[in-house]
């Protein structure tokens, strides 16, 4: 089965294919700007000539769905449910946070956490068995302090991504790792979504929405400008 994979949901905007699980093509590029609008639909392009296929190869389309950027969210699920509907094929969604933790599993942690960056002392987070990849407690934003993840102080435990970079500095946690050069990426997706399509765990696309976790919060105008 030929699938694309969209990841959208931070800096990282990430185009893959695979073939069952052999991954056929990879471009993603990291952008402080959420280059997203501009680079998606030209990554898709790239990755499909980079695996040989065409667009009506594809047999499914496999979604990063969050949580992350707002912006971004949407711009990844407007194009993967634009992609379903004109080939109709099925539209998968995998939790944002699961391809991060991916390259981290089976190895010397414990528990990998990871952490995208929100606003302020906020992070999106949740927590992962670091042997089999097991959720242990469900995504959530989280505020950070000194006591906030106290109860991994003599554990193997890594924190991934954006976020970790002030967690680093607020944690009581002088063990622990941290690399805040991890993004969500869509070569992560490969095997989650597998395992979702032979379970049939595919998304109604009409109705599908991202992971926002929070509503999003503009910037008011001010009296004046309305």
């Amino acid at each position: 089965m030929k699938i694309l994979y969209l990841e959208t949901s931070s800096k990282n905007c990430s185009v893959a294919i695979s073939e069952d699980e052999k991954l056929l093509c990879l471009c993603e590029e990291v952008s402080e700007n959420y280059k997203q609008s501009e680079s998606l639909h030209t990554y898709v392009e790239w990755a499909l000539e980079g695996a040989g296929l065409t667009m009506q190869d594809i047999e499914a389309v496999s979604l990063g769905k969050g949580p992350g950027s707002y912006t971004g969210l949407r711009i990844g699920a407007a194009s993967a449910k634009g992609f379903c509907y004109g080939l109709k094929i099925p539209l998968i969604a995998v939790n944002s946070l699961e391809s991060m933790i991916e390259p981290f599993l089976g190895s010397i942690y414990d528990f990998v956490v990871p952490l995208i960056d929100a606003r302020r002392m906020e992070v999106y987070t949740a927590v992962y068995d670091g042997r089999t990849g097991e959720e242990l407690s469900q995504t959530e934003a989280k505020i950070l302090d000194e006591t906030s993840f106290g109860e991994f102080k003599d554990k193997k435990v890594i924190f991934v991504g954006d976020g970790a970079r002030k967690a680093k500095d607020i944690l009581d946690l002088p063990e622990a790792e941290f690399r805040d050069d991890v993004y969500p990426s869509a070569q992560y997706l490969i095997k989650k979504t597998l395992e979702k399509i032979d379970q049939k765990e595919v998304e109604d696309i009409a109705y599908f929405e991202p992971f926002y976790l929070k509503d999003f919060h503009g910037v008011k105008k001010k009296k004046s400008e309305e």
